[in-house]
């Protein structure tokens, strides 16, 4: 490990550190005509792995079902791209995430690939936007490109920071 060259922070690695904290969340889904449309609150907690990568650990209840989530989070300054994954506690799917972000530096959209959810026998395009509204507020956003090419939103998410 000695060996191992380290990677020094730049600023996509700081511009991650401030989602770390603890966050209630308030969730509502829209998955199409024939699902019940859910809203729901969540709790979301993320912590620092060293200067270049974070661990979010989302969690919530629906009724006597736990759902669980882990989000990690960084920048491959070979790629040139925020990367990441997600896993949860309800589907047995890796998510990979590769993203970018926006020029005003408060949008990070992050493209995945994954089971459609109408027939998860078929593979969609996704993005998850993470948008920074304020220190203590940001929003997540997930859509599904359809046939027709567009993205459709099916989830929308409002994180408002804990204060201690």
């Amino acid at each position: 490990m000695q060996d191992m060259p380290k990677t020094e922070p730049l600023d996509q690695h700081k511009w991650l550190q401030q989602l770390v904290g603890e966050w209630t969340v308030e969730v509502t889904t829209d998955m199409g005509p024939d699902v019940e449309s859910m809203k729901f609150e969540s709790t979301d907690k993320v912590r620092a792995i060293g200067d270049i990568w974070i661990l979010a650990e989302g969690g919530a209840s629906f009724g006597e079902t736990r759902f669980t989530s882990i989000m990690t989070l960084g920048y491959d300054p070979a790629k040139k791209a925020f990367v990441g994954s997600w896993i949860d506690s309800m589907t047995a799917y890796m998510w990979q995430y590769k993203g970018q972000l926006d020029d005003s530096r408060k949008v990070l959209t992050l493209a995945t690939e994954g089971p459609q959810h109408s027939d998860p026998t078929k593979m969609a395009q996704y993005h998850d936007v993470i948008t920074i509204v304020s220190a203590d507020e940001r929003t997540l956003t997930s859509s599904m490109k359809g046939e027709d090419g567009k993205y459709k939103q099916f989830m929308s998410a409002t994180y408002k920071r804990k204060q201690k």
